[in-house]
This record gives structure tokens, sequence and C-alpha cells, in this order.
């Protein structure tokens, strides 16, 4: 399993030296988008507006937009060394609460916690204090540039640690359109509803959701494939530099014709103005 992150938990004089691994991982089925007549891949370039060229990784930087087209560059010597001084720092268990304390909205990623070298007898520690007491940790952790919020709990004889949303990410409800209060509800709807629900009670067994959609889709992709319904991109033409060439002429052409033709009405306009003075006179 790959290791994406190491480092060290500690609470209180407890230190241990962890990795950090992801424990989901997204199946969605990625699809290509491609030009209808030739069937190519779509490709995104990286192009400045205004000086009208594409543009390398190394020219770009990053930069906040405190206004509209107003911005804060920031350097990438400050961005690293301030990535430095928060990675460098140990992942501490703040506070200790129960699991059923936090609501789902906030959770976001999980991932599985190894222990490093020398660090088994106090991850066991950790998993036992954990298990016996029925609590979880609160911590925050350097993750990819952002510090995360975290809980750190046990899972199947695991400890597993679990990136959470800072409250002011959260959305407040009362943001939320069109929610009604609290309705007249006859007892006999409610009952019937209460009952409804008492007869779908069952424990909770992730093996028996699947994702249908996926699973058809899939389907669908391997019958277009065994009936050789498939598609090969075209290679992309060799650039032909006569060939631009002549496309840049013509272009001009066309341009110059509009420009000569302006100057050839101008110029007969002014004649005739000219001819008529003399002719006053």
């Amino acid at each position: 399993m790959h290791t994406m992150w190491k480092g060290t938990i500690s609470f209180g004089l407890v230190n241990i030296p962890v990795k950090l691994h992801a424990a989901t991982e997204n199946k969605d089925i990625k699809l290509r988008q491609l030009h209808e007549e030739c069937h190519s891949p779509v490709e995104y370039e990286k192009r400045c507006p205004v000086c009208d060229r594409d543009i390398e990784n190394d020219e770009i930087v990053k930069a906040y937009e405190y206004a509209k087209n107003k911005f804060v560059v920031l350097d990438k010597e400050d961005l690293e060394q301030l990535k430095k001084e928060q990675a460098d720092k140990a992942v501490e268990i703040l506070d200790f609460v129960k699991l059923e304390e936090i609501d789902p909205i906030y959770f976001e990623r999980s991932y599985y916690i190894s222990p490093s070298e020398g660090g088994s007898k106090a991850y066991s520690l950790l998993r036992q204090a954990l298990g016996d007491t029925g609590k979880i940790g609160i911590a925050k952790i350097i993750i990819r540039s952002k510090e995360q919020l975290a809980v750190l709990r046990v899972y199947e004889n695991t400890l597993v640690m679990e990136t959470i949303h800072y409250p002011d990410e959260v959305r407040s409800v009362q943001d939320v359109p069109n929610v009604p209060e609290e309705s007249d509800l006859s007892k006999k709807e409610l009952s019937t509803a209460v009952t409804l629900i008492d007869q779908l009670t069952s424990e909770f067994d992730a093996g028996k959701y699947k994702d249908d959609y996926r699973t058809a889709l899939m389907e669908l992709i391997e019958a277009k494939k065994n009936n050789e319904e498939v598609t090969t991109a075209k290679d992309k033409p060799a650039a032909d530099n006569v060939t631009n060439l002549m496309d840049a002429l013509e272009k001009s052409l066309e341009k110059t014709k509009g420009t000569t033709k302006k100057r050839k009405t101008k110029t007969t306009r002014t004649k005739t103005t000219t001819s008529g003075k003399k002719k006053s006179s």
C-alpha cells in the first residue's frame, strides 16, 4: 500500500512514528472527450489570452485574487518555506471526544495509519486506550500544503485518521432555500411513516450496497468492445511549414484586399474633390 505521508503522532509524552495510507479509492469510470469528427482526444492547453501563446509550467506563478482582476502574487520560495515550517510539526492530539458528538457532515476522507520502525508498541498502546475508553482523538495535520483537522479512531484493529472540515467550511443550513417549517401532520400519517421505517430497519451491511450505474456502464463498454464498436484516434498531422506559410499568405492577402479597396476609394474621392475645386474657380 502506497505511503503518502510520514510523521509522528503524539499524545502527552508518547510519540508514535507512523505512515499514512489512503483508505479509500475513487472507482468512477473516467470518460474521455473526443472530437466527434475525427475521434481525437480534446486537448486542454495552458494559454495566456493576453500574450496569445501557450505557456510552460515554469512560467506560471500562484496568486490570490483579493478583488476582481487584482492579485497578490506568492513566491514559490515563500510557499515552500511555509510548507516546511508546518510539515516539520508532529501531529499532536489536542482533545479526546466521543465519536457520536461529531456530525457526519464534517467528515471528509479516511486514511489508514501504520506504525513506522520502532513505533509498534506505542501504536498498540494508543489503539488499546482508544478502544477501552470509547473515545477518538482530535488532531491537526498538514497534507498537500493544507492544514487539516482530523480525528483518530480504531477501525477493525487498525488506527484510522479521518480528515474533517473546519466549522467555517460547512455552509449554514440557513442558506438552504425552500426548507419548510414544521407542518401539521396527522397522527395516522406519522404512525404509518414510523411503521414503514421499522419494517425497513436492519443492521448496516456495507457489502450489500453496490454501484449499479458503474456496473451497467462497464457492461455497456465491454459489449461495445466485444462487438468491435471501437474507434482509434487519428494521428496528429505533422506540421507542414509550406501549408502554414500559404495559409498565412492567403489570410494576409484577404486582409490586404480590404485595405487596398479602402485606399482606392479614398484616393478617388480626393481626386474628385480636387477636380471639382478647379472647375469652380
